[in-house]
């Protein structure tokens, strides 16, 4: 018996399998270990070589995905060969006897762990063919739960794309947004709109939590780039709270809702994302009294974006844009 084989073999599927129980069932626990490093290691490698082009990040959430699921499989098909090959005589060949080769044993592991019917090898009797039905086991295991959690990241993706466009389909920045909703009296529909996006918003976040891959599903355009949207959104609650007089604003708990919301889903990221040394460029104040509002002074409004907690908002939400290779939205890119 070789301990070295089997030691290194129960390590390797053992610490295989925590990670994917972790990262497809643990709902709050984020990735495992493994999956996590591999998930920062090929976003850093893709960030680097795209030259900030925004199509090379495209590809980082498909090839992400790909890659763990890859990574799980080798492993845990590694894991039960070196087991396998760990014990003495634990498989032998039916038909032409004899020693088995590494490949003999792989293929043992790889059918077995497939379920694909008798290969031409089995087990001896006892421990081994026990291993062998944990060996099936973990297989079904593995693509059950990768089965399962592809079609759950596949549907969040779906979903950020759609609060995307949801959100930017109302305008490309705050100002825009504000004055869309203002029908010279009044907001029209705002609360409701917000209430939804606040909804949306909480289960955007639900969602990352669960599946910390979702960070690295770019999108293909800018309006449907949840980054991009969530800064829309920020901003024009920004505006809603700091530039307009308290008589003129929407309902004050339905704001502070909707920014929490947003608060709740920044800090899901703040693993990922740092805030800017830089401030981004502020609402568009000027906009807004074109359409027939009333704001604060332009003085006021500046004070009131210098405060730390909102100055510390803004820095991140601009880090988290630009690190998808995005720019700032703002009404100059209308």
């Amino acid at each position: 018996m070789n301990v070295l084989y089997l030691g290194l073999g129960s390590i390797l599927l053992l610490g295989t399998v925590g990670d994917l129980l972790w990262t497809t069932l643990w709902v709050e626990g984020g990735a495992g270990p493994l999956t996590t490093r591999l998930m920062e290691w090929t976003w850093r490698a893709l960030s680097r070589g795209n030259g900030g082009r925004s199509r090379v990040l495209n590809l980082a959430g498909p090839v992400i995905l790909v890659l763990s699921l890859v990574v799980w499989l080798v492993s845990i098909w590694t894991g039960w060969t070196l087991i396998f090959a760990g014990g003495e005589d634990a498989v032998f060949d039916t038909i032409r006897g004899g020693p088995l080769s590494w490949s003999d044993l792989s293929y043992f592991a790889g059918y077995t762990m497939f379920t694909l019917g008798n290969g031409g090898f089995a087990p001896r009797d006892g421990v081994w063919q026990f291993a062998t039905v944990l060996a099936t086991a973990s297989g079904m295991l593995f693509v059950t739960l990768t089965v399962t959690y592809v079609l759950s990241v596949l549907d969040a993706v779906a979903q950020k794309h759609a609060f995307a466009s949801g959100v930017t389909g109302l305008g490309t920045d705050a100002s825009t947004v504000v004055t869309t909703y203002w029908n010279g009296e009044e907001f029209d529909g705002l609360d409701l709109q917000l209430d939804t996006f606040s909804s949306q918003i909480d289960t955007l976040t639900a969602n990352h939590k669960a599946y910390p891959v979702l960070h690295y599903f770019h999108s293909r355009q800018a309006t449907e780039d949840p980054a991009v949207a969530i800064a829309v959104l920020d901003e024009t609650l920004t505006l809603l709270r700091f530039g307009l007089p308290e008589r003129a604003r929407p309902s004050e708990a339905l704001l502070k809702g909707t920014r929490s919301g947003i608060r709740s889903y920044l800090d899901a990221l703040l693993a990922l994302h740092r805030p800017s040394d830089r401030d981004p460029p502020a609402p568009d104040l000027a906009r807004v009294r074109e359409a027939g509002l009333s704001t604060v002074s332009d003085d006021e409004f500046a004070e009131s974006l210098a405060d730390c907690d909102v100055d510390e908002r803004r820095r991140l939400l601009l880090a988290v844009v630009e690190s998808n290779a995005r720019r700032w939205p703002s009404r100059n890119d209308e």
